[in-house]
Order: C-alpha cells, then sequence, then structure tokens
C-alpha cells in the first residue's frame, strides 16, 4: 500500500513540473530583437537593438509605422548599456530570436573580444546568429536602415550573407561559435563579412525609402575583413575574397568571368572541391592547394565558335588561370599586408607534423608571411549551353 502511494505521489509531482509556467513569456510582455549593433564610445560602449513592431509585422492590415525600431543607449559595459535600453523600451528586451550582430569598425580595429565574451555568456541568446563588421560607418548607422523585399533589415543581411556564400562567394556567414573558435586558435585567424551603406544613410531611415522602385539607400555586404586575434586589420577586395573562400573550400557556386578576344565570357561553377596538405621540407614548412572546379558557359559576349576543340581548351585553360589567379591574389596579400593565417596554414601544418607545429607555433606569423605556397587548379567546362556558336557574330557582321 505504502509504495502505491509513493508511486500516485511521484505521478503527482512530475505532473506538476510539466504544468509549470514559471519561465513563460507573453508575446505583450517582451519586444523581440533581431539585431545588434555595437559600436565603441570615448567610455565604454554604444548598443543599439533592432525591435520588431508587432502590429505591423502581424497586422492584416498596415498602420503606416515602420516595421522595426531602432533603439539606442551607451554604457560602460555591453550588459549595462542593454539594461539601460529598459528605460525607452516599454517591454522586456528579448535576445532568443537574434539573426544578426553588426560591430563597428572602429571597435572591430580595437578588438571585440570583450564584446564576444559578453555576448556568449547571454543566457538567452542562442548561438545561430550571424556577426558582421559595418564596413566604414558605425554599427548604429546599419541598424538605421529600411530595406527593401525584406521587412526586417536584419532578415535581409542574414539572409543576403547565406545566399551571397552560396551563389557568388565573396562573403562568408559567420557565427559566434565559430569566430571565437578562430580567435583562440594558434593556427587560425577570423574572418568576418563586411556590411556597408550606400547612397545617404539619413534618407535610409526614412519609411518612403523603400517605396521607391529603386531605393536611394540600402545595405549591401561585400568583401572579407581580416582579422589578427580580435582585431580588424584590414579588408580583402571582392576577387581576394572569391580566392579566400576557395582556399577555404567554401564556394558552392559561382561565376568566373575573363576576358576572350573582343569581348568576356562567363563560366558558371556548378560545383568545387579543395584540398589543402601540408609537409615539412629540408626543414621549412610547405603547402599545397589543390583545387578542382566543374562549370557550365553561362554567358559568351564575343566571336567564339565552341564547336572547335582547341576554343574548348583555351576556354578550360583561361577558367583555371582566372581561378588560380584570385587564390594567389588572396595569399600575396595576406602575406605580405597583414602576417595574419585566415587560412588556417597553422592547423594543417599541426596535423602534418605535430612536432614541428611546436617549433613555429610562438613565431607562426613570421612563418607564415614566408611560407611556400604552391597552388593547383584543376578546372573543366561541362556543358556549352544550348548554342555552340554565338549569334553575337552575325549581329556584328
Amino acid at each position: 500500500m505504502k509504495k502505491i502511494l509513493s508511486f500516485f505521489i511521484m505521478v503527482l509531482l512530475l505532473i506538476s513540473l510539466l504544468t509549470a509556467c514559471w519561465s513563460r513569456k507573453e508575446l505583450n510582455e517582451i519586444a523581440i530583437v533581431t539585431a545588434i549593433g555595437i559600436d565603441k564610445t570615448k567610455d565604454g560602449y554604444m548598443v543599439s537593438v533592432q525591435i520588431i513592431n508587432p502590429a505591423e509585422i502581424a497586422g492584416k492590415t498596415a498602420t503606416g509605422r515602420t516595421e522595426v525600431i531602432r533603439f539606442m543607449k551607451t554604457g560602460d559595459t555591453i550588459m549595462e548599456a542593454m539594461r539601460r535600453l529598459s528605460t525607452d523600451v516599454p517591454r522586456r528586451v528579448y535576445v532568443a530570436h537574434l539573426r544578426e550582430v553588426v560591430f563597428g569598425e572602429e571597435l572591430a580595429k580595437e578588438g571585440i573580444g570583450k564584446v564576444l565574451d559578453s555576448l556568449s555568456r547571454h543566457h538567452e541568446m542562442r548561438s545561430d546568429f550571424f556577426l558582421t563588421v559595418a564596413k566604414g560607418s558605425k554599427a548604429s548607422d546599419i541598424l538605421n536602415v529600411q530595406t527593401a523585399l525584406e521587412k526586417n533589415p536584419a532578415v535581409k543581411i542574414s539572409s543576403a550573407l547565406e545566399t551571397s556564400a552560396k551563389a557568388w562567394a565573396p562573403t562568408m556567414a559567420v557565427t559566434i561559435d565559430e569566430l571565437i573558435t578562430s580567435i583562440v586558435s594558434k593556427g587560425k585567424q577570423p574572418v568576418l563579412t563586411g556590411v556597408y551603406i550606400y547612397g545617404n544613410p539619413e534618407s535610409g531611415s526614412s519609411f518612403t525609402n523603400v517605396q521607391n522602385v529603386s531605393p536611394k539607400t540600402g545595405l549591401k555586404i561585400d568583401s572579407i575583413g581580416v582579422f589578427k586575434r580580435d582585431k580588424l586589420i584590414g579588408w580583402l577586395n571582392q576577387e581576394e575574397s572569391k580566392g579566400f573562400n576557395y582556399i577555404a573550400d567554401k564556394v558552392k557556386t559561382t561565376a568566373v568571368t575573363f576576358p576572350c578576344e573582343d569581348g568576356k565570357i562567363t563560366i558558371a561553377t556548378i560545383r568545387s572541391k579543395t584540398n589543402v596538405k601540408g609537409k615539412m621540407e629540408k626543414g621549412k614548412p610547405k603547402i599545397s592547394i589543390n583545387v578542382t572546379t566543374e562549370g557550365n558557359v553561362g554567358e559568351v559576349g564575343c566571336k567564339i565558335d565552341l564547336s572547335k576543340p582547341e576554343k574548348i581548351k583555351e576556354l578550360n585553360e583561361n577558367y583555371q588561370n582566372t581561378i588560380k589567379e584570385n587564390i594567389e591574389a588572396a595569399i600575396k596579400t595576406v602575406q605580405e599586408d597583414f602576417q595574419s593565417d585566415i587560412f588556417g596554414f597553422g592547423d594543417v601544418i599541426y596535423r602534418t607534423d605535430p612536432k614541428a607545429w611546436k617549433r613555429f607555433e610562438k613565431n607562426w606569423d613570421q612563418e607564415f608571411a614566408k611560407l611556400e605556397v604552391t597552388v593547383n587548379v584543376k578546372a573543366e567546362i561541362r556543358r556549352l549551353g544550348t548554342i555552340t556558336e554565338s549569334f553575337q557574330k552575325e549581329i556584328e557582321e
């Protein structure tokens, strides 16, 4: 009898736990943050938050208000600034649905280590949001721009990061866990994609900006920022950023354009695979990068007869050489200008020869700057399209 009574008591206790609502958060009591911007001030930080206007997003009829609202506060620490937002925001700031964190370029150059520590400690934040740097501007300015197509600017940036990384290649979507891992790693330095404002930043906050067919102000993501530990030290250009992603084996699809006779031709890369190997030779580390890529002829803007085997061979060589040039340009710029191993060559040497790595580990920046790197690209054009000879030739004759 006592055993049965104990069993029922245990069941009742479990049921009470399952139905408990002690941690519930009513939608009308919270302010959902989708983006956070962090800038450096003289004595601390300025935190900007982009909060969803639920009545405008979910309402059946538009009220004429903006879909998101930006609030800003300063503080000696990130946490202090976040708490001070409560003086302006009538609801509790809720960051569980965060999509984007933007660092001001000035802050990124001084170092984002302390900021990352604060963000990673926040118990409500998930780790799947992306991080970017406001290229040439403040993070607060980025969060003050209304965007077309996407009502929520944070969704616009995060979606563009994912889409461009898959379809174009000069950008990279980085989460907080990936960033912290790169910062603490001794064989690989971090990178972040830059986001910048085109047009007039002041007019970008106006709701009328997105009512135009061609908004005069907007946000674009472009090029990769090079870090050394937690500090931004420079930017790669678009082609160098592509080269970096080839080395990192992050290229899904992209477009490769090069001259051909009196015009240009574009090859649509459909797949790419990179294998990076390291070795020790006569006491010196060496790296070999092997890229295998395939593509289809996407656009022909010159007089070329694709029915001729020698022309296809020529296209393959140009396709291959263009990719190789981008990769080599990225390596040269990073080695000569930044001396920061964003490619992870140190990790490759460590996996190849851990004992040798111990000798180079302390002075890897100097070793990386003079590291011998060999680039091998095998590119093959699979399809020529529906026609072998461009009708552009007939038009011009």
